[in-house]
């Protein structure tokens, strides 16, 4: 795309002293190079990250002690000049108190387009937190907080455990993935009353841990990766209901390589909804798979090293030439150039060295003048 650049956010395991946010220009002419433009500290584990390019904004989960023996969630709002790339602080705000020893800090962050809310998954605590922003797009106050109740049978699963929210394409409805309980529960946001409404629940087969999910761009399907037992789950999608039904399960590890071995992480599809992407930690590969959008059944394409342990993370470029992976345990970026055709993944040979990341959101910008 002319007259834009395409800048890269990152969000690391780090402690407040050291540099957990971090902002890469992408060169995708250039075969997908990184060049590091700006860091911040001052935020403990910020692990994901929300871009709002349109409105130069950029949020940020992290964590803080609560002054008990407890942590508890925060974002932290700030503006992007997208001419150099710098963020400057705008806000922060915590978005989920913890009483006394509980933990309820956060591993999702997600926004409507209208900005007037984010969504906030506590992994720990359980909960689904409502947070509205104002007219300048800053939070403003936790308004609502869904509580997830129950437990499964696995060790990961002695307590609920929402780990993302995605809304639909319409935004009239919030799917949030339970790995703690194997579910997918689907809520409203009641704008006037700014509450949750939980509308019901989609179960996974049992020990599948549900972790991330994403439609289709048509709007006819949705994918959910499930850490647990390192599989993705289909569903066809009625958009006028805002219901899910179940297709098909599809191991992502090749059939040699225990699942005991591997968890889940991230889930992708290509921006034409031909090709879903995965990712393994353990086996530390992403999977391609093709995809018939019609029937919403998978079909293995290949497994790609991902040069780095525990791939937590990976985004594709908004023009789909390229994934960019997110190795925590490897410190660093990796680069893949995509064959759209296919669907296959090539190693570029570009890397950069980053400490523990765990998230990557690539956005268009304006270029400089």
């Amino acid at each position: 795309m002319k007259n834009t650049r395409l800048l890269l956010f990152t969000g690391s395991y780090a402690s407040a002293e050291e540099s957990g946010v971090q902002v890469f220009e992408f060169n995708g002419e250039a075969g997908g190079t990184l060049t590091p433009l700006d860091q911040v500290q001052g935020i403990t584990n910020p692990t994901f990250v929300n871009v709002d390019a349109a409105e130069g904004r950029l949020y940020v989960i992290g964590e803080k002690a609560n002054g008990q023996g407890g942590k508890e969630g925060e974002v932290v709002s700030f503006a992007i000049n997208p001419q150099n790339g710098r963020l400057t602080e705008l806000n922060r705000i915590s978005t989920m108190p913890a009483a006394g020893s509980g933990q309820t800090t956060t591993c999702h962050i997600s926004r409507d387009t209208r900005n007037e809310f984010i969504i906030v998954c506590s992994y720990h605590g359980g909960l689904v937190g409502l947070v509205s922003l104002d007219q300048k797009g800053l939070p403003v106050r936790l308004e609502d907080t869904a509580v997830h109740t129950g437990q499964r049978n696995l060790p990961e699963q002695e307590k609920p455990h929402p780990h993302s929210a995605i809304f639909s394409p319409d935004e009239k409805f919030l799917f949030v993935s339970d790995l703690g309980l194997d579910l997918i529960r689907t809520y409203k946001i009641n704008r006037d009353a700014k509450t949750l409404e939980a509308l019901g629940d989609t179960t996974l087969r049992e020990g599948a841990g549900p972790r991330h999910f994403v439609f289709h761009p048509d709007g006819k399907s949705a994918y959910v990766i499930n850490e647990l037992d390192c599989t993705v789950t289909s569903f066809l999608y009625d958009s006028a209901a805002g219901t899910l039904q179940t297709v098909a399960t599809i191991s992502t590890l090749p059939e040699s390589y225990p699942a005991a071995n591997n968890s889940c992480a991230e889930i992708a599809l290509s921006a034409d909804g031909l090709y879903l992407y995965g990712s393994n930690r353990g086996h530390d590969s992403i999977v391609v798979y093709a995809v018939d959008p019609a029937t919403a059944r998978l079909t293995l394409v290949e497994h790609v090293s991902t040069h780095g342990g525990h791939p937590r993370h990976f985004a594709l470029t908004p023009d789909g030439a390229y994934l960019i992976a997110a190795n925590r345990d490897g410190n660093n970026l990796v680069v893949f150039s995509v064959d759209r055709a296919s669907g296959r993944l090539s190693f570029t040979g570009n890397t950069a060295a980053l400490s523990k990341p765990v998230c990557v959101k690539p956005a268009y910008f304006p270029a400089a003048e």
